[in-house]
């Protein structure tokens, strides 16, 4: 950028500069922005410096180049899984949207990898939420594996992992203080899905904001991913007190924003319950608590109960699917309803038939095959 004043690191304190830039409103390269989430991780800012320069960014606006960087650095620190299988998907939302919903995502990568579909879920306690992945996973009696020969083993034989994100990006504790005090979502919210440990190439994410749709698909095209869809559901109907920014999935409570990378290329759409057969809902129907009552509606949800929480599952296992290319739901462009029911079916029939289920039963014995584990075989 000509006319810029690059971030020069001192010895007395490398985060200084950083903060600098950050009060004169001027965006960050690429380079910057590698510099100084570096900087984070190494443990070369305080808390307070880290929550400064998090604040400043997300009040003056963070940038895709920003966001590129950032990803940069968290991936070249993180402890990574070798070999994934091919055509591994992730299924994660940034969280900090602030509605408080049940876990969607978590439940998604039940029922897909009863598809046989290879699930490398990344997650995390919840940061500016009340129940992340990692902390509805501890109530369903989940173990979480910290072993990448482990997991890596276990993602090609059983097709579904789950990676507690301190495990496999430790260097990331030294910004959990600043994040669990500020609260609200930072720039590290939309980092942690583009940073998966499996380094998966195909991904249903979702934003809270539609502006960082483009962005978020923008970088992981830039990363090397193959097939990736960024959802934003429209949220209508809320009530008094409920946030008016959009929710990090794909919503029965209105329209889906996505932007799709399909074929190199970046496509915007949008998507509505009715074209997959499903009723709408108001955001308010698969509202939340902490991690028990979460694990409770999870494995209700699993051992077949109806209502807007399986449909929610139910349209957001279908889109997974599409991106793992077990459907064809999107053509020229344009949503193609047939398809996406005939992919809310196929979910639909693995919850019916216990497949889903069994997917929890063998991931609570440690990765240890159920005995009624039909795998989605259409038994």
């Amino acid at each position: 950028m000509s006319g810029a004043t690059h971030v020069v690191a001192t010895d007395a304190d490398p985060f200084r500069p950083v903060l600098a830039a950050v009060a004169t409103g001027r965006p960050f390269s690429v380079d910057e922005a590698r510099n100084a989430f570096g900087l984070i991780m190494d443990g070369a800012a305080s808390e307070a410096q880290i929550a400064a320069f998090l604040m400043g960014l997300r009040v003056r606006g963070e940038r895709q180049e920003e966001l590129l960087g950032a990803v940069l650095a968290v991936r070249s620190r993180m402890l990574a899984i070798e070999e994934p299988p091919p055509g591994a998907i992730d299924v994660c939302g940034t969280g900090g949207d602030g509605h408080g919903t049940l876990n969607v995502s978590t439940a998604v990568a039940f029922v897909v990898s009863a598809l046989g579909v290879p699930v490398a879920k990344h997650g995390n306690r919840a940061l500016s939420s009340l129940s992340g992945a990692s902390d509805v996973l501890g109530a369903l009696g989940v173990p979480l594996e910290s072993d990448c020969a482990t997991l890596g083993a276990e993602l090609r034989e059983r097709r579904l992992i789950f990676m507690a994100a301190p495990s496999h990006h430790p260097a990331m504790r030294h910004a959990a203080g600043a994040r669990r005090a500020l609260g609200v979502r930072t720039l590290f919210n939309l980092v942690g899905p583009l940073a998966n440990p499996a380094r998966v190439t195909r991904q249903l994410v979702g934003v809270p904001e539609a502006v960082w749709l483009e962005p978020v698909v923008t970088t992981l095209r830039d990363l090397g991913s193959e097939r990736v869809w960024a959802v934003c559901g429209e949220v209508t109907g809320a009530g008094p007190g409920v946030p008016s920014r959009g929710v990090d999935e794909v919503t029965l409570s209105g329209p889906t924003e996505i932007a799709a990378l399909e074929n190199g290329e970046i496509i915007r759409t949008i998507l509505t319950p009715d074209m997959a057969g499903l009723p709408s809902a108001p955001i308010s129907a698969i509202a939340g608590g902490g991690p028990v009552e979460n694990a409770e509606a999870l494995l209700a949800l699993l051992k077949g109960a109806h209502g807007p929480y399986r449909d929610t599952v139910l349209l957001n296992a279908a889109c997974a699917l599409h991106v793992a290319g077990r459907g064809v739901a999107l053509q020229a462009g344009r949503i193609v309803p047939e398809a996406l029911r005939e992919l809310v079916a196929l979910a639909a029939h693995v919850i019916d038939n216990g497949a889903a289920l069994s997917r929890l039963q063998a991931a609570r014995n440690g990765g240890a095959e159920a005995a009624s584990d039909r795998s989605g075989s259409g038994s």
